[in-house]
């Protein structure tokens, strides 16, 4: 069954993990495999993830999962802030939503967790509803990224492989505004929270937005189509699968990410996303 959290429910379920103990409700803890004692029971295990394709991928994994005693349970979310503090605290198993340069920027705050599986590369893209081509942006248009560090380094390298900024050498997915070096057309950089990129494109302050995949296609952009300029398919930032370092060799969650990389799953992204979504495995 797939259970859909708000925002303010998962923050409250995070704040009131330590003080719910004994209610017969409570998060599993990361350190105590669920059902860990009756091999007989079905396995639950919670995986967070962001809508498309994320939780599409892992509803399509559920049969083969059941078949196998687990009960993957889903838990949507939309803000990218999350899913990280959510298994670091034990309320959910997994998560499934991110690359490495994000999760990276969580392992340097102290959080415990670590990487047991990769599934797919989502291209970046430049969207626009006001250009059709790059050469049609005027001097000081505004471009929308991302605000958070790891998203907005790697949407300003989609600008500099358009043309359009030159980023100092050694810059790296960490860049900021502050690390261009040329911006021949004095384009303003705005960077704002990346859920909300899609709706910046109908902003008519805004001439265009670097957008996740992940959010493009839930705004109804087909990538290889609507992108003016799509990142290549080499990219860095494959999306990864999460659980806290204690549980990185738990056999259940091992089996998480071995469905996810059956290639049942590689024909499904292929079939599904036609180039938005790349197999990583």
């Amino acid at each position: 069954m797939k259970r859909k959290l708000s925002t303010l429910i998962i923050g409250s379920v995070v704040a009131l993990s330590l003080v719910l103990t004994g209610c017969g409700s409570t998060p599993q803890k990361a350190d105590t495999p669920p059902n860990s004692g009756n091999a007989n029971e079905p396995v639950t295990i919670k995986v967070g993830a962001t809508p498309v394709p994320h939780a599409e991928l892992l509803e399509f994994v559920q049969p083969k999962l059941a078949e196998q005693g687990i009960n993957l349970e889903i838990v949507d979310f939309t803000d990218y802030a999350l899913p990280n503090p959510a298994v670091n605290d034990g309320v959910i198993d997994a998560n499934f939503f991110q690359h490495t340069p994000y999760l990276d920027t969580y392992l340097a705050q102290g959080m415990k967790l670590a990487i047991i599986g990769t599934v797919h590369i989502e291209p970046m893209g430049f969207y626009s509803k006001k250009v059709t081509k790059i050469d049609e942006l005027k001097d000081g248009d505004a471009i929308a990224i991302p605000n958070d560090p790891s998203n907005g380094g790697r949407a300003l390298a989609v600008l500099e492989q358009a043309g359009l900024i030159k980023l100092k050498d050694g810059a790296g997915v960490t860049a900021t505004e502050l690390d261009i070096v040329e911006n021949p057309k004095k384009l303003k950089i705005q960077a704002i929270e990346a859920a909300q990129l899609p709706h910046a494109l109908t902003d008519p302050k805004i001439a265009g937005a670097v957008i996740n995949t992940n959010y493009a296609l839930e705004a109804g952009l087909n990538p290889t189509e609507d992108a003016i300029v799509l990142e290549g398919k080499d990219s860095p930032y494959a999306n990864i699968v999460v659980a806290k370092e204690d549980r990185k060799n738990d056999p259940n969650l091992k089996k998480l990410v071995d469905a996810l990389n059956s290639p049942e799953v590689k024909q499904f992204i292929e079939d599904t996303y036609k180039g938005a979504v790349v197999p990583a495995f």
